[in-house]
This record gives C-alpha cells, structure tokens and sequence, in this order.
C-alpha cells in the first residue's frame, strides 16, 4: 500500500478520497476552509494539503496560494478565461454563501467536485427548510486585519468586470422585499381557513360542532366543540313551560357557544333548537332572550327536518350491502324512527332513499319523568317498554320494510346517548372513548346482556359507572325502554352504533351547498346507458 502523505497517489484502481478525507470542524469558519482546500485539491486531482492555520498552502507552482496555476483561475477568481458559473470568493478567500442574485447556496455545494447534497440548518418540511435558507446567517467575512467577524443579512459581492454573465450586489437585506409577500409554510394555511359551524340544542343537551372541509376523500375536520347537558326539557311534560332554572343553565352554556364562535372565522353557520322548544308555550320568548344575552340567533325545526338532518349524519355508517335498515335517534324530548330501503336504489344520499319515517312525542327525559329514572324494576321497565310500544303501534309505515326484514339483510343503526353508553360499558371502558365506541357493532345477545346489567344496578351504582355518570344515571334506563320497544317491532340480530346526529347532519348539507358541481364518470353514464337498454323490450 503507498504512503498517502505529501500528495501521492494511490495506486491501483485509482484515489481513494475517503482514506485522507479530513473530519469537518462544527464552526462555520473552518468548514469554508474546509470547502475551500478541498475544492481546490479536488482540480488538481491532489489530496488537501492546509497548514496548521487552515490556509491552502501553494502546490504544482502556484504563486498566490490558490492552488491553480496563474490566469487559470476559472470559478474561483476574478481572473476568469473560461466562463462565468456564477460563484465567486469574497474578499477574504473563502467561498460565500450568497450569490450575485442573492439565493442562498452552501459553501460546499460550490466547490468543484464537491458532493451535490444541501446541508440544512435543521431537519423539517420542504416549505420549513426554504424559509429557514432565507434567513440563514452568512459565513464569517475576513476582515483587513485579520479577525473574523460574524455577518448577519446578504453578503456584498466584490464588483465584476462589465459583460456578459455581469451581476449586480445584493444590497437589499436577507428579510422579504416590498413588492413580494413573506413566505408562508403551507401547513399553516388551513389552520385559519373558513370554517362552518352546526349546534343543536336539545331537550338534553346543547352541542356545538366547528368544522373544517377536507379536500381530500370528502368529509371535514373538527378543529372545535363543545357538549354539555343542560335539561331544558326538565318539567315540561307537567307544565307544559321551560322553567327558569332550565332556561338559565341553557343561556350560560349558548354564552360559551358565542364565544367560540367568535373566535372563528365562520363561512356558514345554522342554530337550531328541537322539541323542548317546540313544545313549550314560552319557546320562542326563550329564543328572544337567548339572542339578546348571547347573540345567537336559533330557529326551531321541524320533525321530519330533524329526522332527515340526523339519516344524513350518521347515514355513512349504514351497511352499504343490507337491504334495508332502520335508523333511530333517541333524544330527550322525542325519538326519531327512520326507515331506509337500499334494493335497487342508485342514489347516493341516504335521506332519499327513506320510505317512512316518524317522530315520537318522547324520549329519555319525558319518559323517565312519568315512570320514575333512580329506581326503576323489571315491571317499571316493562311498563316503559310497553307505553312506547303504543306509539309504535300507531305509525301507518311500520310496515314499509315488513318483506326485507323477512329476508334478513338488514340491521339497526342508533344515534343517541343511550346506544353510545351500551356501547361503552360493553366494552368495559374505563372512560368513555368515542373512537372506540363510534361505528362498533353489536349483537343482539350483547345488548340483553347489557340492559340486565343495567337493571341490576343501583342508582348509586348506575352513577360511579364511568360511561354513565351522575347526569345520565336517572336517564340510561328510559333509553333502553325505547330501544328495546324498537328492537320488539324491528327485529334484526345487529345494530351499529354512532357518536354523530344533527350536528354532522347541518355541517354535510352546508359544505354540499359550496362544493363546486362534478361531471359524472364516463363509466357511470355508460352503465346507466345499458340500464336503460336492458329494461326496454326488444
């Protein structure tokens, strides 16, 4: 093996640059040394030779130090008889990090035969890594007397000789001109884009939902929320008036809603208020009051609109290859039942495809309210079960799905607190997790096991229960009167649960209304074409 020292050599296939390559040093001065000799060694085909200064010292008859003969100084001086590839020195013999049109490049990146890969400051996103190489601090220039101070900004350029290729200083600072905009990550663009918002105040509860629309794969993205129980239909069914304590606790939890709503630049919003309101006598001087002390302006829907908003919220959920499927929401005032059948249907929405539907007069509140919620037997069960039963009964289309059921591809999908909590306490968590819980299906059997569960407990019991709580523990059982009632008239060996209603049901029909319209795939037309053909006689 030969001596690699003093500029040989190797022999056999030819130099091996990594056995006298030489470790890097961190401080940003010594690496534009660094560059510097091995640039220069590099065209002479010659291993670095820098003395104990970091100074390239002369080889092959250099006079000036520079390592390259006299007049052939292309790319590294102002003596240049070859061409301009715009990188230069600067005054103090070392290579810049700024070129004549002020982009920002590497010292080693402009060393002839220096490896191509860009070094940055730190390690994140593509649109990071550009931002952070505009503010980059300049390597240290060399000073007349030989001390090396530290520049920030754009680095002055010694002038050129006028012609072709001729670059002009950079003496604008290293921040944004005037006439360009500062750079922004696109990562951060999202974060403050128009948002729509959906609340729906219940018997129950008042929700909030803010959310953003997603470009890719359709749907939205929740970026704000806010839930919590305020029982504006406590008393109710005896008085037939929203009392003063319910109206109170309702207009604090509104304020907490204006507030976030404010904070949000919101595109599209709806506010709407359900049955407790459409039942009492004072509803709308309640809805005078809310605007005036929240600002919020809430209009009240009817049934079949709140029937229809929650089959467009959760209807994504519904087994695309069923039959046919019955689609609940249990709420605190009233219980929607919707029938959906999916033979032969081409049509994408899920709210035109319903064939009955019918709205309740009662749900968890009002029920729990004639028959008692704390201390609730088997027979007190089964009267609820048989009381909601009656005003099954008289629902003129209960029987619009009577030849699919028969079939049996079909199934339930529930949305309220009461399949929710089933759900959860099947699942034994030990805090309630809407990812878990939210799309889970259950069997028949699962849900018997979980309502005799239920109807074992204690009020006391009932509330240490971490998916119940001491807001619901008077509640849960009512629901699962009406669920079981449901089950009676509808038998079906699953049911899939869904955390998403009204809210999700306002927020899809508001981002529709804004999507621009799309032409329907050409291989769509073409089988609806055959359809066509097919059904006419030949």
């Amino acid at each position: 093996m030969s001596n690699l020292s003093g500029g040989d050599k190797p022999t056999g296939k030819g130099p091996n640059p990594r056995r006298w390559r030489k470790r890097r040093s961190a401080d940003p001065v010594q690496q534009a040394k660094q560059a510097g000799a091995d640039g220069v060694a590099k065209h002479n085909n010659q291993p670095p030779e820098v003395s104990h200064e970091g100074i390239i010292a002369p080889s092959n008859g250099s006079k000036d130090g520079s390592g390259l003969p006299a007049g052939d100084k292309s790319q590294f001086g102002k003596d240049n008889n070859v061409g301009n590839n715009n990188q230069y020195l600067s005054e103090g013999g070392f290579p810049s990090t700024h070129s004549g049109n002020g982009e920002t490049n590497s010292a080693k990146s402009n060393a002839p035969g220096s490896r191509k890969r860009k070094r940055y400051p730190f390690r994140k996103s593509k649109s990071a890594r550009s931002d952070a190489m505009r503010n980059v601090r300049s390597v240290p220039q060399r000073t007349p007397d030989a001390a090396f101070v530290p520049t920030t900004g754009s680095v002055h350029l010694p002038e050129l000789a006028k012609g072709a290729g001729e670059h002009q200083p950079n003496n604008h600072s290293s921040g944004h001109s005037k006439d360009k905009k500062p750079f922004r990550p696109s990562r951060f663009r999202g974060r403050h884009s128009h948002a729509y918002a959906a609340l729906d105040l219940g018997t129950n509860n008042c929700r909030l939902l803010i959310a953003v629309p997603q470009e890719r794969g359709g749907g939205f993205r929740v970026v704000d929320g806010f839930s919590k129980i305020v029982r504006l239909g406590e008393g109710l069914s005896q008085t037939g008036q929203l009392s003063q304590e319910a109206m109170d606790r309702s207009v604090e939890a509104l304020k907490i809603c204006a507030g976030k709503l404010g904070n949000r630049k919101i595109k599209r919003q709806r506010l709407i208020a359900t049955e407790a309101c459409r039942q009492a006598t004072n509803g709308e001087a309640f809805l005078k009051r809310v605007k005036e002390e929240s600002g919020l302006d809430l209009e009240i829907v009817t049934r079949e609109t709140e029937a229809r908003l929650a089959t467009e919220g959760c209807g994504s959920l519904m087994d695309r290859k069923s039959d046919g499927a019955v689609l609940f929401d249990i709420g605190g005032g009233s219980s929607e039942l919707i029938l959906v059948n999916n033979i032969g249907a081409r049509k994408r929405r899920i709210s035109d495809r319903i064939v009955a539907w019918t709205s309740l007069p009662m749900g968890v509140v009002t029920l729990s309210e004639r028959f008692g919620g704390q201390n609730v037997s088997r027979k007190v069960f089964d009267d609820m079960v048989r009381d909601v039963m009656e005003h099954i009964d008289a629902f003129e289309g209960k029987e619009a799905l009577k030849n699919i059921f028969a079939n049996g591809k079909v199934h339930l999908l529930g949305t309220s607190g009461t399949v929710t909590t089933l759900a959860g306490i099947h699942l034994q968590l030990p805090r309630y997790d809407r990812k878990r819980v939210d799309g889970i299906w259950l069997r028949d059997e699962e849900i018997d096991t979980v309502i005799n569960r239920l109807l074992s407990m204690s009020y006391e019991e009932r509330s240490r229960n971490p998916c119940i709580g001491s807001e619901r523990a008077d509640l849960v059982l009512a629901g699962c009167a009406i669920l079981n009632a449901i089950r009676m008239t509808w038998p079906a060996k699953r049911l899939r649960v869904a955390d998403r209603g009204l809210r999700e049901g306002l927020l899809a029909e508001m981002m529709n209304l804004d999507k621009p319209g799309k032409r329907p795939r050409r291989g769509r037309r073409q089988s609806d074409k055959r359809d066509k053909g097919s059904s006419n006689p030949s």
